[in-house]
């Protein structure tokens, strides 16, 4: 499907529900170039998802991120319980202006619903030259911390950039778990056992059948999915801590809500009220004007010119992969199957929106 076609059709959806247009405009925005990237669970097929926000009153379709605390390099944003990519965006974008002042600029937003991919508002950063950091809170709870019995964290996002000069820009965006839930759905549809550590049962042992895996993430009070790491002997502890190092930065920092307390006490119709955190870092405040950029082209070269183990898979940089998924649905179009074009149907049919993916 030709990329502007699902813009068109996620424009068309925001608008029936009555979002502001600039807002559409941004958020339309983050899911395409998500979509384009290859991260397909966080980009048009969302629509679902936020739709069964909406329908519970949980999304605030009139929301202006604002802020309500700042200093010359921090900013803390809330969100009015909207769609998170126009707040992630506001927020970023004053985290920018800030170190491209002071050299530094953080900000958290709170009481905002999902934002997509982490990696989008990083590269932001670094499409003005400047470092960028992001971590996010999580709603879904499907993650085991290591040792334990039962899932706790969710899949806790980080994203890091940094601006190159002759190489693309390097962009990491990674979740805390060893993989996500997605792909062990993808896995039982295929028939294929999975890696042994992906997904652990009540009692720490490995879950290698698939199916028996989704059942146990989606349907039992025990086991999920583990830290990146797997396994303990495999220190997952570093895994789990890092989880939690996104949840204390774009949680507690920000004053959002961590998901095993909230549902708790949260009614179906209450927002989701996630956390996000945004760091600029401008390389100038601490090297001469390029030097940082030609020092990191220069690690990229060595990694890129790596002897690989299999000479038909080259050695890769973090974003090489979004960057050709990208070059490539530019030229093909994004990959819609007929079962999620089916649901977007249902949903235009049932708020009047324009339906455009035919």
């Amino acid at each position: 499907m030709p990329a502007e076609t699902c813009r068109a059709q996620i424009v068309a959806v925001l608008t029936a529900w009555g979002m502001d247009p600039a807002l559409i405009a941004t958020t339309a925005e983050v899911m395409i170039e998500t979509d384009l990237a290859g991260v397909d669970s966080h980009g048009i097929s969302m629509l679902m998802d936020y739709d069964d926000s909406r329908r519970k009153g949980k999304l605030n379709l009139a929301a202006r991120p604002r802020v309500v605390r700042e200093n010359p390099v921090t900013a803390l944003v809330d969100a009015d319980a909207g769609l998170g990519h126009p707040a992630a965006v506001f927020g970023m974008e004053l985290a920018i202006g800030k170190a491209k002042a002071a050299g530094v600029g953080v900000v958290t937003v709170r009481n905002s619903h999902h934002f997509g991919a982490a990696g989008y508002y990083a590269e932001m950063a670094a499409q003005q030259g400047l470092v960028g950091f992001v971590t996010s809170a999580t709603r879904t709870i499907s993650v085991v911390p290591t040792r334990a019995a039962v899932p706790v964290l969710g899949t806790n996002p980080i994203a890091f950039a940094a601006p190159a000069k002759r190489n693309r820009a390097f962009r990491l965006d990674m979740a805390t778990s060893t993989t996500a839930a997605n792909k062990v759905k993808v896995y039982d549809l295929q028939g294929k056992a999975l890696p042994a550590g992906w997904v652990l049962d009540g009692k720490g042992n490995p879950v290698t059948d698939a199916a028996e895996a989704w059942d146990t993430i989606k349907n039992r009070d025990e086991g999920g999915l583990t830290p990146v790491g797997g396994t303990a002997a495999m220190a997952s502890h570093k895994g789990y801590g890092l989880g939690m190092m996104v949840h204390i930065l774009g949680g507690v920092l920000s004053g959002a809500s961590f998901s095993p307390l909230r549902v708790k006490t949260q009614r179906p119709q209450d927002p989701d009220n996630l956390g996000h955190f945004f760091m600029a870092l401008n390389p100038e405040a601490f090297r001469d004007e390029g030097e940082f950029e030609a020092d990191l082209d220069d690690a990229i070269d060595v990694l890129h010119a790596t002897t690989p183990a299999d000479p038909a898979l080259p050695v890769l940089v973090p974003g090489d992969p979004e960057a050709a998924s990208r070059a490539a649905r530019l030229r093909d179009g994004i990959p819609v199957p007929g079962t999620l074009v089916a649901k977007i149907r249902d949903i235009c049919a049932g708020c009047g929106a324009q339906f455009v993916l035919a």
